[in-house]
C-alpha cells in the first residue's frame, strides 16, 4: 500500500501548527514555553493539558491522552489515520498525490466518501419531500407540527418514502456501491440475499450536520401510527459519532452569546428555531455524554436545559447538569408546567412567555433541592431526615466551598433544619470520601509502578525492571531520532532486545522509516493505536527534561540487554513478587 511521501506529511504539519489547531478545539493559556488548557478528551476543571509547540506535540498529565497533530485531529474529530491527514490537508489547502489513480491508504470506505453519499442522499430525501404525491404524509405531518417552508428548507428536511430500494437504487445511479451505503449506514444488508436495502423508510429525515457544514449523518421520524422506533439516527460511520454530535450546533454556535438551549429531539429543535431561539440545540438518540459536554463547552459557559417534563425527562436532565457541571459549564434549568415540552409550551402560550420561562429558570442547586423535596413528605420527620441524607450526600460531591455554602444554605432554607448540624453531616461525608479517595490514590500508585494495571503495555507487569530499561531506551530515541539512524546502522539494537510486544511494536514502528527519511512521530499513527501514540508521547515528554547523552543512551541499552539476557535464561523468579505481595499486605492492613 502506497505511502504518502514524507516531505507531504511535513508540509501538511508545518502549514498546520499545533497551537493553531488545537485553539479551535481548546482555549489555551501561556504556560512558559508551552501553552495550557482544559483537556478536551476528559472533564476536568484544572487545566491539565499541555501544547508543547517546539515539538508540535501535545500531552494530558490528566487523562494519558498525547501526540502531534495529526494524533491530535485523529482524537478531537474522531478520524483514522488517513482521514486526519486529509482533514489536515484540506485545512492547510494542500492536495495530496494520489498513485496509480488511487488515494493513498485506501482502506474500506474513507470520510469523504461518505460525506459524497450523504450530500447525493439528502438531495434525495428533499426531492422527495416535495414530490407531490410521494411527499404527501411527510408534508402533512411537518404541516400538523406548524413547521414552515423556509425552516423545512433552512434545516434540509426530507422524506425517505416507504420503499426497500428507492435509495439504494438512486445511490447506484450515482456510482455508489451497496457496500459503501451499508458502510454509511444508509442501508441494511439482508441476511436472506445479501444484498443492500434501504435503512431509512416512511420517517420524516433530518439531515445531521456538523459545525464544519458537512452532512455526517441522518435522523428519521417514523411516520406510522404505532411505530418500533419513533425516532432512528444513522449508526456510526468513519463520518460520525452520535456520542459527539449535537443536532443543529452548525446553526447555534453562531447564535450562543448568551447560552446554549439544549432539548431532547430534533422536532423540538426545529421549531424552536422558528421561534426564534436559535441557540436550541439537541443529542440524538442518546442522553448526553462527556463528548457532546466539551463540545458545548467550545462554544459557551452557559447552558438552559428544557427536556421534557415527565420522569424520563427529569433523569435526563438530572445527568446533563452532572455532565455539563463536570466540563466548567453553568446549568440553568427550565420548569415546564402546563406542557410536555417547549414546543407545546410555546404553541400554548407563546414564544414569548417562553422567555419569560428562561429568564425564570432555576440552577443546579434549585434542580436538585426541587427533585429531592418532591420525593418526600417534608412535614413527616423521617423523610425530612431521608432527604438532608441525600442533599448532604450531594454537597459532599461539590469541589467549590462557595458552592458547597451556597448549596448547604439552600437546602437548609427548604427543610427548615439547622445549618450547623447539615454541615457537620457534610463534612463527615467529605473526610470519608477523602479517605476513600486517599487510599485509592495509594493503592493506583502501587499498581502503576509495577506495571500491574497497565493497559497499553499488558506486559509490563510481567518483568517491570527490563519494561522500564526499555521506556528509557524508546523515550531517548523519540526525543533524539539521531539514535535510531545509528542503531539502524550499527544493529546494536533489534526487537529481540525487547520484552513487552508495546516496546517491541513502538521499537519496529520507529526503525521502520524509509530508508534516507528521518524518523516522524506522525508515522506512528499509521501503525499503532491511540492508546499507544499517547503512551509514546509521555515517554517522550517524561525523557526531555533528562539527560539523553551518548553515555545515557549505551548505558541503559547495555542494562536491557543484560536484564532480557538474564530473563531468557530464566536466573530468577519474576521480579514482580515482592510488589505484588507488598500491595496484597497493604491491603490487608486497611
Amino acid at each position: 500500500m502506497a505511502r504518502i511521501p514524507q516531505n507531504i506529511i511535513e508540509d501538511i504539519k508545518y502549514r498546520n501548527p499545533i497551537e493553531d489547531v488545537v485553539t479551535q478545539y481548546v482555549t489555551l493559556s501561556k504556560a512558559g514555553s508551552n501553552l495550557k488548557g482544559l483537556c478536551p478528551f476528559h472533564s476536568e476543571k484544572t487545566p491539565s493539558f499541555t501544547v508543547y509547540p517546539a515539538s508540535s506535540s501535545f500531552y494530558c498529565y490528566g487523562c494519558g491522552a498525547g501526540g502531534d497533530t495529526v494524533s491530535f485531529i485523529m482524537k478531537a474529530e474522531n478520524l483514522d489515520y488517513p482521514s486526519a491527514v486529509e482533514f489536515l490537508a484540506k485545512r492547510a489547502g494542500i492536495t495530496i498525490p494520489q498513485a496509480n489513480d488511487e488515494p493513498y491508504y485506501k482502506k474500506g470506505v474513507s470520510r469523504s466518501r461518505v460525506l459524497e453519499m450523504n450530500v447525493c442522499a439528502a438531495r434525495f430525501f428533499r426531492n422527495m419531500l416535495f414530490d407531490e404525491r410521494v411527499g404527501a404524509p411527510a408534508r402533512a405531518y411537518l404541516a400538523n407540527r406548524r413547521l414552515e417552508l423556509p425552516i423545512i428548507k433552512r434545516f434540509g428536511i426530507g422524506f425517505a418514502p416507504d420503499s426497500f430500494n428507492l435509495l439504494r437504487d438512486h445511490l447506484k445511479l450515482h456510482g455508489f456501491t451497496e457496500e459503501e451505503m451499508i458502510e454509511a449506514s444508509l442501508c441494511r444488508k439482508s441476511e436472506k440475499t445479501n444484498g443492500a436495502y434501504d435503512f431509512f423508510r416512511n420517517r420524516v429525515m433530518f439531515p445531521l450536520i456538523d459545525t464544519a457544514g458537512n452532512i455526517v449523518a441522518f435522523g428519521g421520524r417514523s411516520l406510522e401510527e404505532k411505530p418500533m422506533q419513533k425516532y432512528m439516527n444513522s449508526t456510526d460511520t468513519p463520518a460520525f459519532n452520535k456520542r459527539k454530535t449535537l443536532f443543529a450546533m452548525n446553526f447555534a454556535k453562531n447564535n450562543c452569546s448568551d447560552g446554549l438551549i439544549l432539548v431532547e429531539g430534533n422536532v423540538d429543535v426545529v421549531t424552536m428555531h422558528q421561534a426564534g431561539f436559535e441557540n436550541t440545540v439537541a443529542t440524538l438518540g442518546t442522553s448526553i455524554t462527556e463528548d457532546h459536554a466539551r463540545a458545548i463547552r467550545k462554544y459557551t459557559d452557559r447552558v438552559i436545559i428544557a427536556y421534557d417534563g415527565d420522569e424520563a425527562g427529569q433523569r435526563a436532565t438530572e445527568k446533563a447538569v452532572g455532565k455539563l457541571d463536570e466540563v466548567g459549564v453553568e446549568c440553568r434549568v427550565i420548569k415546564l408546567e402546563g406542557a410536555k415540552d417547549p414546543d407545546e409550551y410555546i404553541v400554548k402560550y407563546g414564544k414569548e412567555a417562553f422567555r419569560e420561562l428562561i429568564d425564570r429558570s432555576g440552577s443546579k442547586f434549585d434542580f436538585l433541592i426541587g427533585k429531592v423535596s418532591s420525593k418526600y413528605d417534608l412535614n413527616n420527620e423521617e423523610d425530612k431526615v431521608k432527604a438532608a441524607k441525600e442533599l448532604a450526600a450531594a454537597s459532599s460531591e461539590l469541589a467549590s466551598s462557595v458552592e458547597k455554602d451556597i448549596f448547604n444554605a439552600k437546602v437548609c432554607e427548604r427543610l427548615g433544619i439547622n445549618k450547623t448540624s447539615f454541615e457537620s453531616d457534610v463534612a463527615s461525608l467529605v473526610r470519608r470520601k477523602n479517605a476513600r479517595e486517599k487510599k485509592k490514590r495509594r493503592d493506583d500508585l502501587l499498581r502503576d509502578s509495577s506495571g500491574i494495571s497497565d493497559r497499553v503495555n499488558r506486559d509490563f507487569a510481567k518483568h517491570p525492571r527490563a519494561a522500564k530499561l526499555e521506556e528509557t531506551v524508546l523515550g531517548i530515541m523519540l526525543c533524539c531520532p539521531e539514535y535510531i539512524e545509528k542503531v539502524r546502522k550499527s544493529g546494536s539494537l533489534s526487537e529481540d532486545d525487547f520484552v513487552t510486544e508495546f516496546g517491541k511494536r513502538l521499537f519496529g514502528a520507529m526503525m521502520g522509516t524509509g530508508e534516507g527519511e528521518t524518523f516522524d512521530f506522525t508515522r506512528l499513527n499509521e501503525s499503532m493505536s491511540q492508546d499507544e501514540v499517547s503512551r509514546a508521547q509521555k515517554l517522550f515528554v517524561e525523557r526531555s527534561h533528562l539527560s539523553n547523552s551518548d553515555a545515557v543512551f549505551n548505558e541503559n541499552c547495555t542494562a536491557l540487554k543484560n536484564e532480557v539476557r538474564r530473563i531468557n535464561s530464566k536466573e530468577s523468579p519474576s521480579d514482580n513478587d515482592d510488589i505484588i505481595e507488598k500491595i496484597r499486605r497493604r491491603r490487608n492492613e486497611e
